[in-house]
């Protein structure tokens, strides 16, 4: 069984202390333990293996550490197969956030967001995506425009959900990231599609066939289906 909310811990990593402080603060409402603070990733990877911690906040850059958030995370869930990701950054563009969740990362966080942002995406950390249809996608034939236009698994996967029209809060619930997570990708979406919008896009979605086929409808009373 996984581990109750009482029991988490958590390791937190950023060269500002402000920002560490902060965060635990965060985290006390969620009932996670932090059980250690650091400056950088070297101060963390001798101490994963006996804290086996549950979660780790990191900063994608810091200073002049000889490995950076990255790293940290891909070298840190080796030792801790079961580790959950946060990352917590001041750096707002898509090449860090595809980065980071190429490392492994659960959720991407930018440094201007609210309390309240970082406490959900916190907590969604800890819970399965309800949403699959987007990777199962990529492996067929539908898919290959996305690849020819260098989208990733995510932003196909929110390219579909905002072509079915729902709304980037609705977007972010269901892939469990926060909503300027998003924005971002959809930034991103629109730059590599060559689209302004995101009606353009979802036009650009149905013309490549990454919309799900609604289903046929149930024949009526004294009808016999096809």
């Amino acid at each position: 069984m996984p581990p109750s909310a009482a029991a988490r811990t958590a390791v937190l990593v950023d060269e500002h202390p402000l920002w560490i402080e902060s965060v635990e603060r965060l985290l006390e409402r969620t009932e996670v333990r932090v059980v250690l603070k650091a400056s950088g990733p070297s101060e963390v990877l001798p101490w994963l293996e006996e804290l086996e911690p549950d979660l780790l906040v990191t900063e994608v850059r810091m200073g002049a550490s000889e490995i950076d958030g990255l790293q940290l995370i891909e070298r840190a869930r080796r030792i801790v197969p079961g580790l959950k990701a946060v990352v917590l950054s001041a750096y707002d563009d898509a090449d860090h956030i595809n980065d980071a969740f190429a490392a492994g990362a659960s959720s991407y966080v930018v440094k201007t967001a609210g309390g309240e942002d970082l406490i959900a995406a916190l907590r969604q950390t800890f819970q399965h995506s309800v949403f699959l249809p987007g990777r199962a996608r990529l492996a067929t034939p539908a898919a290959a425009p996305a690849a020819a236009h260098g989208l990733t698994t995510r932003e196909v996967e929110i390219l579909e959900l905002v072509g079915e029209g729902h709304s980037n809060p609705k977007v972010a619930r269901m892939l469990w990231v926060t909503e300027q997570t998003v924005k971002f990708h959809l930034s991103n979406i629109y730059r590599k599609l060559g689209v302004t919008n995101r009606t353009e896009a979802s036009r650009w979605a149905q013309k490549h066939g990454l919309m799900t086929p609604p289903p046929p409808p149930e024949p009526s009373d004294g009808q016999v289906a096809a």
